[in-house]
């Protein structure tokens, strides 16, 4: 029965990293965005997020969206500087029709800085697109 449950590889989805001001606060924060390249609306998203390394763990984060629609984004969370020293991972759960997709996408170790920033075109700011 295990065998028999297929999970569609994702494609056309993609988790970026921002470095955008804040007029709020007046701060330059960094800040984790979901992209929908998709031509159809994705439903019942669920993201959980997490830091690691060999020596630490961050508590779970969870955030849900009840839809992204077609070729869109959304801001997911703010997250400090300080964790860009550990990996991060975003587990991506959701339904496209009704079929169960599910991707992790990873920020390695030291890789999110300002000086690996580059423009990603559907949020028109720069940023850094996770493996």
């Amino acid at each position: 029965m295990k065998k028999d449950i297929q999970i569609p590889e994702v494609t056309d989805v993609e988790m970026a990293v921002v470095y955008e001001y804040n007029d709020l606060y007046k701060t330059d924060d960094w800040n984790v965005y979901i992209i929908n390249n998709k031509k159809v609306d994705l439903e019942m998203m669920v993201i959980v997020s997490q830091g690691f390394s060999e020596t630490k763990t961050t508590s779970l984060l969870r955030k849900k969206l009840d839809k992204l629609p077609a070729n869109s984004f959304a801001k997911i969370e703010f997250i400090q500087p300080e964790l860009f020293k550990l990996n991060n991972r975003f587990q991506v759960s959701f339904f496209e029709g009704n079929t169960l997709h599910e991707k992790t996408f990873f920020f390695k170790e030291n890789t999110v800085k300002e000086g690996a920033l580059r423009m990603i075109d559907e949020i028109k700011k720069r940023g850094i697109l996770a493996e």
